[in-house]
């Protein structure tokens, strides 16, 4: 055995020689990506989240040089696709976008599988937008006053869909019945495409929903709009007046998308998948995009994104505290 260990410390020596290249390339980020990008998507296909994506996905797949795939994994106001990609390997190749619930969970759901700051890097800010207060057409009420007027007069008799637990409609919702005194049912669904058909459909007479999971449905005269959530108007819905605008006072639930990678992705990596946002949201067809839907793109940098995440998880716990808002 002796003598061949000599040869063998060689070998070792060079395997390890030519194996440090490679190592210190992937921790580089410059080859990277050399295979498609998974895209986790935590809603279901025609919702809010969805639209976004597919706006960007081909030219991020463009600017990256492989194919970006869409995987959608909806439910839990996106806790299961979340804790998927929360699970998978940091190496850049999953990645998480998502909307601005990954902040507003953890405030309501007391056992998530996936810390929202340990577990995830931020990477960058895509889109920002109102959600939307949209009903029925066949709905009684036309503007807000008159909605709240209405669930006064029958405490508990109405009900809004959202597109889970935990969404930001679905604490614009709370917030509304916080702020006017109502009483109003919450109706989860798994995303935004099932909750606007059923809303058309007369299942459920009120939707706060992201405002491209419904815009084709406004302008098209299947839904109609009662206000934004937001300070300012849409620029989608420049008629749509703000809730503040409609008497409701201090109220404001913003919306944003953004993308997240799993804890010890390489920050090269992080730092070219942040290029290529920045990049794709300033160029003027996403824009224009973007703004069709309501949105506006926004980019900056994976810390300011980081910021806004630690200050929504205050925000938004403070909030589902006085609003008694819990899910089991």
């Amino acid at each position: 055995m002796t003598s061949f260990a000599p040869w063998l410390r060689t070998a070792v020596l060079a395997a390890a020689t030519l194996a440090a290249p490679f190592a210190a390339q992937a921790q580089s980020g410059t080859d990277y990506p050399s295979k498609p990008i998974k895209l986790i998507v935590p809603y279901p296909p025609g919702g809010g989240t969805d639209v976004i994506a597919r706006i960007v996905q081909e030219r991020f797949a463009a600017l990256l040089g492989q194919p970006v795939l869409i995987d959608n994994r909806g439910g839990a106001a996106g806790s299961i696709g979340t804790e998927i990609a929360a699970k998978s390997a940091p190496d850049g190749y999953t990645v998480l976008f998502t909307l601005s619930s990954h902040t507003i969970n953890p405030a309501i759901y007391p056992k998530l599988s996936f810390d929202t700051q340990k577990d995830f890097e931020p990477v960058g800010m895509v889109a920002s937008l109102p959600q939307i207060l949209v009903a029925n057409t066949s709905f009684p009420a036309n503007t807000v006053a008159e909605l709240v007027a209405l669930a006064k007069a029958k405490p508990g008799s109405l009900s809004f869909a959202t597109v889970g637990n935990g969404s930001p409609g679905h604490l614009a919702g709370e917030l509304l019945k916080l702020r006017t005194g109502t009483q109003m049912t919450h109706i989860p669904y798994r995303g935004g495409g099932p909750a606007v058909t059923d809303v058309m459909g007369g299942q459920v007479p009120l939707l706060w929903v992201s405002i491209p999971a419904a815009a084709q449905f406004v302008k098209a005269g299947k839904l109609k709009a009662l206000a934004v959530s937001t300070l300012k108007r849409s620029a989608a819905f420049p008629d749509v007046p703000t809730m503040q605008e409609a008497g409701i006072p201090d109220f404001e639930v913003d919306s944003w998308y953004a993308a997240f990678v799993p804890t010890k992705t390489p920050r090269p990596v992080i730092d070219k998948l942040n290029r290529v946002i920045n990049t794709v949201v300033r160029e003027p067809e996403i824009r224009d995009k973007l703004l069709a839907q309501g949105s506006e793109g926004v980019g900056g940098t994976p810390e300011q994104l980081g910021k806004v995440v630690t200050t929504e998880l205050v925000r938004w716990n403070k909030l589902a505290k006085e609003a008694s808002i819990k899910v089991d």
